[in-house]
């Protein structure tokens, strides 16, 4: 079950709506707990035995940090902590990268090990990391243990967060657990999140993603440089409006159901930097990083040679995360490349550089990072920056891109100046400048468009995939 989809906004969030704001405080945890098992269980029935385990096994385990801690057994204690992340993350490696490591060893030993391909839990990369950092964080003592089994499995399995972020670390919502406001405001602002994250999601990114999915369907010696262009900066659009419209629909259930979750983008695109840029993508998975990798391994207060390790050790695991697959680990590690040079080097020359310079550069090298990361392989990921480049391909400009620009112009611009902060800057002012009644209407109808025509695109059109179901 998705978010944007018939049966989830008409049928599974007014029932759960209704019955959590029924019920009285005590069970509220319990009821959302029970709605989110059915949410994952929809589209996984099978791997909803594997989330139980995953809530059962972290919360004794988080019981028995708590007493190692408590009676001084100081190697039980970390014996304990280790034994559940490791087996935390063999979970994780044996459905995400099992089939990967296999088929390499197979390439590369004179072995044949049979395997058979599994489906990857939706999902298991973000409540895995979640679970993580509730373990870490009680080993550390920066959250108390969790004795509630209830709440900490409404914790897990939450739904408006559980298939795709954003990853809400356990100390971000531990007291939200035990106590949330419910307010009239707060679920009308809930609404206002939702409606624009369904809006970015169905109207701009399952439309421009119609274009890339045609383009890079395409051979590459069907490809001209411009129809290459296209199809970079469509899944460069689409990517950004799928994924941030999903984080803006989680964070605005989350109000509906009194909590507050950190917001996961925060304009990426106007960036000057690679390094800014990663302060404004993704932003919980970086913070996740930061918190649990890089600054353990001793961050940047430490020499030069072992900063440079940090920031790659960081930065292909991250590209890892994302994909069982050379040309993730490689987008890892062309991102980390990139973050040390501007650290090193360009760091003070982006500084003094004009704003449209900088922001160029930082443009073109994510649209180069997106062509990794959107490419089956490295094979093919070299096949399209070849088309980019006119090495090879259809020559410079074709019908068929100027078929593609034109038709969906109008389409980009809007959505390049969307993911700029004037856009609903402007809004606002024009929303909260005053009280009036005409502003006011004016505002209503706005959202009330954007949920008609979400409304009428989901149910005349098949096409509604989620980037990040991959991941």
């Amino acid at each position: 079950m998705i978010f944007s989809s018939v049966f989830f906004i008409f049928v599974f969030l007014p029932v759960t709506l209704i019955v959590y704001y029924l019920v009285p405080w005590r069970i509220k945890n319990l009821v959302l707990l029970l709605f989110s098992l059915i949410f994952y269980a929809w589209g996984e029935p099978v791997y909803i035995f594997l989330m139980m385990f995953s809530i059962v096994f972290n919360y004794f385990s988080g019981l028995e940090l708590d007493l190692r801690r408590r009676t001084g057994e100081r190697l039980k204690f970390k014996i304990c902590f280790l034994t559940t992340v490791v087996a935390n993350l063999a979970i994780l490696g044996f459905f995400k990268y099992y089939g990967f490591f296999v088929l390499n060893l197979n390439r590369i030993l004179p072995v044949d090990i049979p395997y058979q391909e599994l489906a990857l839990p939706i999902g298991i990369s973000f409540y895995t990391f979640q679970t993580l950092s509730y373990i870490i964080d009680v080993y550390w003592g920066n959250v108390e243990v969790q004795k509630n089994l209830i709440s900490f499995g409404t914790y897990v399995t939450m739904f408006p967060q559980l298939i795709a972020g954003p990853i809400v670390r356990y100390a971000d919502v531990e007291k939200q657990l035990r106590s949330r406001t419910l307010s009239l405001t707060k679920f009308g602002d809930g609404v206002l999140w939702f409606l624009r994250g369904l809006g970015k999601k169905v109207l701009l990114a399952n439309n421009i993603g119609m274009v890339f999915d045609t383009i890079v369907a395409m051979g590459s010696d069907e490809r001209s440089v411009l129809t290459a262009w296209i199809g970079c900066l469509a899944y460069t659009m689409q990517i950004y409006y799928d994924f941030s419209g999903y984080s803006d629909m989680a964070i605005g259930l989350g109000k509906m159901l009194g909590f507050e979750f950190v917001k996961n983008f925060e304009y990426p695109y106007i960036s000057r930097s690679i390094t800014e840029f990663w302060r404004r993508w993704h932003i919980s998975l970086g913070t996740w990083f930061r918190e649990y990798v890089y600054i353990p391994l001793g961050g940047n207060r430490v020499s030069v040679p072992k900063h440079i390790r940090n920031i790659m050790v960081v930065w292909i695991l991250t590209g890892f995360w994302h994909g069982a697959a050379w040309n993730f680990m490689f987008w890892g590690f062309y991102y980390g490349i990139l973050l040390l040079v501007e650290k090193y080097f360009l760091h003070s020359i982006l500084e003094k550089a004009p704003a449209f310079v900088s922001h160029i550069y930082t443009m073109l090298l994510v649209m180069i990072g997106w062509v990794f990361f959107f490419s089956s392989s490295m094979g093919q990921a070299g096949a399209y920056l070849g088309n980019m480049i006119g090495i090879t391909g259809a020559g410079l400009v074709d019908h068929t891109g100027v078929y593609y620009l034109t038709t969906n112009l109008i389409l980009m611009i809007v959505m390049i100046l969307c993911a700029t902060p004037k856009v609903y800057g402007w809004f606002r002012r024009f929303a909260l400048e005053d009280n009036s009644a005409l502003r006011l209407t004016a505002t209503i109808l706005v959202y009330a468009g954007i949920f008609v025509a979400s409304t009428a695109y989901l149910v005349n059109m098949t096409y509604n995939p989620f980037l990040y179901f991959r991941f």
